[in-house]
């Protein structure tokens, strides 16, 4: 029953997530708010919902490690699996100003946890600091954009009525799918002996990523290569600095020794290895994704 509630909690994540980011765009649309807002508010904070409410859950139910381990487990999942995964699709081609200021604010994002994370606990004072910095980078990204584009061809609705409708169904099945999840994850654990930050950090994880992983092959198999990267980078801010500030305004969550000692270097080197190569080459081929990708079954498996 418990691995029923958790392909359930999955399921209802993955359609939740797309429902609320379809629905969210179209009523921004109709609401003429412009496309650069729209892909840095609306769509980043609609892929980063799933992480969201399991991490709220996850703390306001007693299970801290799995609300921590879901946001650095999607983290290294975003950059090792996810970029792996849609490199192999199509090779990654991308470049300019715009990506060196959100790679920077993804890597600040990430070091700036350490000194969190030193305390033991992330109390309600840092999760403001976390969601006021977010806050300042999405209003300093939207001041000075980039090449503005407007391609996005993500079917809407047509109608206010029918985005509402999209938003409210795609927020029940979050977050009935974020209650079975974390519900499922923690029986799982305990029936096999597995620690939550471990089921946190994999199972719960990956599950939280499927609107990035499905938004990246999706745009690699249109040869999108911008979009892939960009959605990967921006979510990876949101669950630093929005969906962990938020999770720790709503509850203080202790953090466990092991996510200083080991998952969150392991994160910040992922971080610092893709924004490596993404200043630095001109394409991230097929080669280097089987290589992230055996990187992150190595993770996975050190990680037990």
């Amino acid at each position: 029953m418990d691995y029923i509630y958790v392909v359930a909690g999955l399921i209802g994540l993955f359609l939740g997530g797309e429902a609320l980011v379809r629905g969210s765009v179209g009523i921004a649309r109709r609401m003429a708010i412009p496309p650069l807002l729209i892909g840095l508010t609306v769509v980043g904070f609609g892929t980063s919902t799933p992480e969201l409410l399991v991490s709220v859950q996850a703390a306001m139910r007693g299970v801290p490690d799995i609300a921590v381990g879901n946001i650095i487990g999607s983290n290294i999942a975003n950059i090792l699996l996810i970029v792996g995964l849609t490199s192999l699709v199509w090779p990654i081609r991308v470049s300019g100003a715009t990506l060196r200021r959100d790679t920077a604010v993804m890597v600040a994002a990430a070091l700036v946890l350490v000194p969190v994370f030193a305390t033991g606990e992330i109390g309600r004072l840092p999760g403001l600091l976390l969601v006021a910095a977010l806050a300042g980078y999405l209003t300093w990204a939207y001041l000075q954009p980039g090449p503005a584009t407007d391609d996005d061809d993500t079917a809407v609705p047509t109608s206010m009525a029918k985005s509402a409708l999209w938003v409210a169904v795609g927020l029940v099945a979050l977050m009935f799918g974020a209650r079975f999840l974390v519900d499922g994850s923690v029986s799982i654990a305990r029936s096999l002996g597995a620690s939550e930050a471990f089921i946190g950090l994999t199972i719960v994880a990956v599950g939280t990523s499927l609107p990035e992983l499905a938004t990246s092959i999706i745009a690699a198999f249109r040869r999108q290569s911008e979009i892939a990267i960009g959605n990967i980078v921006g979510s990876n801010i949101f669950n630093v600095l929005g969906i962990l500030g938020v999770t720790a305004i709503i509850k203080p969550v202790p953090v466990a020794d092991r996510f200083l000692a080991f998952d969150l270097p392991i994160m910040i080197a992922a971080t610092l290895a893709l924004t490596a190569l993404l200043l630095t080459r001109p394409v991230i081929g097929r080669g280097i994704g089987l290589v992230v990708l055996a990187a992150y079954i190595i993770y996975v498996w050190s990680a037990q």
